[in-house]
């Protein structure tokens, strides 16, 4: 699935710089720790890969994939969990698409970072982090493990691990377990 800019580059010169508050790698290991926590954060755990990294003149995208299916009838409790943990932890909730066939969630951090989780085709859910303009350099790949296969080089499948929350047919009366 392709990426959805959620945040760009401000103010900048020719050459990319950005404020000189931060670089393009410390923006992209920002971006995992805000990935890191927002997927600790999901009782029951979800299997996820990374997926593409993208960079333009002075940003970037982060971005991982959740191998569990979500089913329709869990994906409400599964974007309020998320949406109500990046509340908790100062994100201000910028936009949420109530629609059915992909629901989502907008958000940005204190540091202006753009978050969003978007639930596609058969309930994949899809997690990304773009940078506000920073300091060009160079980025290297995430270093946090997969909980699951890292799909290194070939396309991430559609979702394939059942959980017996998440992927359940039935819908939950109450809110999903609280974010830790």
């Amino acid at each position: 699935m392709g990426g959805v800019l959620i945040a760009g580059c401000g103010v900048f010169d020719n050459e990319g710089k950005g404020d000189g508050g931060m670089n393009m790698q410390e923006a992209a290991e920002y971006s995992d720790t805000v990935l890191d926590k927002t997927l600790r954060a999901v009782k029951p755990a979800v299997q996820w890969a990374h997926d593409e990294t993208t960079t333009g003149i002075c940003d970037l995208s982060r971005r991982r994939t959740v191998m569990t299916v979500i089913s329709d009838e869990r994906r409400g409790n599964f974007l309020g969990l998320v949406e109500r943990f990046w509340k908790k932890s100062g994100y201000e909730i910028t936009s949420v698409n109530p629609n059915e066939e992909s629901p989502a969630v907008f958000a940005r951090t204190p540091e202006g970072f753009g978050i969003s989780l978007i639930i596609g085709f058969k309930g994949q859910a899809f997690f990304e982090v773009a940078t506000p303009c920073v300091d060009k350099s160079e980025v290297a790949a995430p270093t946090a493990k997969p909980d699951g296969p890292a799909y290194e080089g070939v396309e991430i499948p559609r979702p394939n691990v059942r959980s017996d929350f998440w992927s359940a047919a039935a819908s939950v009366s109450s809110p999903a377990p609280m974010a830790s």
